[in-house]
């Protein structure tokens, strides 16, 4: 992941990651490896387990803003935690079709019920300009993060509310749910 997050997937050799997994060059042959089937690898794993973990860490809030509003938190906060991660994402996330579904399927849900709970307010034809919208906000976010020029805080409760008011959460309660007690990511098993 940090081969690819620093140089890219066709500016990494196989050589190099041979080395940097401390593995023979042939042994990546062997096994059938090439540069490109490892990036979807990696691209495929982030995304699951980022999923699974935004799930499972939700699992006990109803509210579909505060949802919204914590998974944004959450992925700032990650990359923040874990830099390479967050170079990773911010790199590949807008282009690469298995990491655009990052902030795709569960965020999506989670505006369709804020959408029938009149929680927000947005017309059917704006539900995916307004999903790119939270995507791009959280790479800016990430961005700033990584460059140190906001903390993961204010970067994550910012951005979560400047998209909360987008849709149509009043600015008071756009700024306390950005706010409120952030939940742990919940961690995969054997972390």
């Amino acid at each position: 992941m940090r081969l690819f997050a620093e140089r890219g997937v066709t500016q990494v050799t196989l050589s190099e990651l041979a080395e940097a997994a401390g593995v023979a060059r042939g042994t990546l042959y062997n096994h059938g490896i090439e540069v490109g089937s490892l990036f979807e690898t990696i691209a495929t794993g982030l995304t699951e387990e980022m999923t699974w973990r935004i799930d499972a860490t939700l699992a006990e809030v109803d509210d579909p803003a505060e949802r919204l509003a914590i998974g944004i938190r959450l992925f700032v906060r990650r990359a923040s935690e874990e830099p390479i991660w967050g170079r990773f994402v911010t790199r590949f996330g807008a282009s690469h079709p298995t990491l655009r579904t990052l902030l795709g399927s569960g965020p999506a849900r989670d505006l369709e019920r804020a959408m029938r709970a009149n929680r927000v307010h947005l017309r059917k034809d704006q539900v995916i300009p307004s999903l790119a919208l939270m995507s791009g906000s959280v790479m800016a976010a990430i961005w700033l993060v990584l460059e140190g020029l906001q903390t993961w805080r204010d970067a994550g409760s910012s951005t979560a509310e400047l998209y909360l008011r987008a849709v149509g959460v009043p600015a008071d309660e756009a700024r306390a749910i950005s706010r409120r007690t952030l939940p742990e990511l919940v961690a995969l098993d054997g972390e």
